[in-house]
């Protein structure tokens, strides 16, 4: 198994990044970046989220609740990860209308 990294192109959500990443994991990573594309693709066509930035944290959040949700150990406490991320989600709700007020205030003369 070669360990050698070698620089590859991926496309997320339109944009190009170029990463390094071991020659016999490209593949992996390409299904992974091809996920992540479709998971953040699905989040901005709902068109609840707005801005690159919160639809990728969204995405994070929802893949790392469905990563916690489908393990089979018992010791994750579900309900406690569902009242962090929504308690997360307010908080991005909030920063981001404090950032939008700040965009959209009139400009005094």
């Amino acid at each position: 198994m070669s360990r050698d990294s070698k620089g590859m192109d991926i496309n997320i959500l339109g944009r190009e990044f170029r990463v390094a990443c071991p020659v016999d994991e490209q593949e992996a990573l390409l299904s992974a970046a091809d996920f992540l594309d479709k998971k953040m693709r699905e989040i901005r066509e709902q068109g609840k989220v707005i801005g690159v930035e919160r639809i990728a944290v969204m995405a994070a959040l929802n893949i790392a609740y469905e990563l916690l949700s489908s393990r089979q150990d018992k010791g994750f406490d579900i309900t406690a990860i569902k009242r962090r991320m929504n308690s997360m989600e307010a908080l991005l709700d909030k920063a981001m209308a404090d950032q939008n007020e700040l965009f959209t205030s009139p400009e005094s003369s």
